[in-house]
């Protein structure tokens, strides 16, 4: 383990007091309609990291300017920018189904037609310009594959397509679960689902992006933000992945720990909290121009009013920041 990095357990904790926290000073999760206004940035960065994992090179700016403005700007195939609208307008329905779900929701975390609308919503317009080219009229956006996919490189083979139906029926069972964890950590069980999804694989082409908007869902039906999966933890991603091929769900899931509360502290919190609230130090350096790291020095050193909390968490305001950073020159 790297010298200062937490364990998988504080990780976990710090994720649970976070959210604790959210939920009891900061009245939860923003509405969808405030959502729109609060969260573009991390639509922004959802859209963008989400469909460069699995290979499309728009840049980050390019995704801004295509979603805020209707821009195709530069050179790239059609079916990239598709790709990211497809997923942007998924991602968005994600969060207001998740909190008023639609008329056909049957109390479940996730239900298969809510699966379905998922892919449907990511994958359509891509698959307008660009369908894949193995698929029968069956097997368009929406639908279950219906040809058996081969060995993955690794070792992962996903079910004969016949039993897909099945399977999926069962995955809504494990879904289910994570309402009860019992004594297991809730980011494993959350990483058991989202890998589950992966390897039943039910759909002819999609799956990662599907995959990630259901795991989506599921965080944000349980209250807690939605995780974003960055394209420079690829590597990090795709080995916590083969790991939980083979049951070891801690990687995965503390991957999806780190996430989750990266999106509340950068994202969530800084937009929701007033002047006087104690949030996090992450949340303070994203509204600021100086590092949550430079920050924390100042904490220490009792330069920044701070309160630390049992996990190790630095907390402050946004109103003892402006004061730290209009004295922090003045000679003492």
């Amino acid at each position: 383990m790297a010298r200062g990095r937490p364990s998988r357990a504080t990780v976990y904790a710090r994720l649970s007091e976070a959210i604790d926290d959210l939920n009891a000073r900061l009245g939860g999760l923003p509405t969808p309609v405030e959502a729109e206004d609060i969260w573009d940035d991390l639509w922004h960065q959802e859209a963008h990291h989400s469909t460069a994992l699995e290979g499309n090179t728009l840049v980050l700016q390019q995704v801004r300017k295509l979603l805020d403005e209707g821009r195709a700007v530069g050179s790239r195939v059609l079916r990239e920018y598709m790709e990211v609208t497809g997923y942007a307008d998924a991602a968005r329905w994600v969060y207001g189904q998740a909190l008023e779900p639609g008329e056909w929701s049957t109390g479940d975390l996730v239900c298969l037609q809510e699966v379905r609308s998922v892919h449907h919503q990511a994958m359509a317009p891509a698959w307008s310009v660009a369908p894949h080219p193995h698929a029968d009229d069956r097997e368009g956006p929406g639908n279950f594959r219906r040809h058996n996919i081969a060995p993955f490189a690794e070792g992962m083979t996903p079910p004969p397509w016949p039993e897909v139906d099945a399977q999926m029926r069962d995955w809504i069972t494990l879904v289910n679960s994570a309402r009860t964890p019992g004594d297991r950590p809730l980011p494993e069980v959350l990483a058991e689902i989202h890998n589950r999804f992966e390897r039943v694989h039910p759909f002819l082409d999609g799956n990662g992006r599907t995959g990630r908007l259901l795991l989506n869902l599921v965080l944000v039906r349980l209250h807690y933000p939605p995780a974003i999966i960055y394209k420079n933890q690829r590597t990090n991603y795709l080995t916590a992945m083969h790991k939980a091929d083979d049951g070891d769900f801690g990687p995965l899931g503390e991957l999806i720990a780190r996430a989750v509360t990266d999106n509340l502290n950068r994202f969530v919190v800084p937009a929701i909290a007033g002047p006087s609230r104690l949030v996090p130090l992450t949340s303070l350096a994203s509204t600021t121009s100086i590092s949550a790291n430079a920050l924390r020095v100042a904490a220490v050193r009792g330069r920044l009013r701070a309160q630390k909390t049992p996990s190790g968490v630095w907390l402050s305001s946004q109103k003892w920041v402006t004061d730290y950073l209009n004295s922090r020159h003045q000679r003492t």
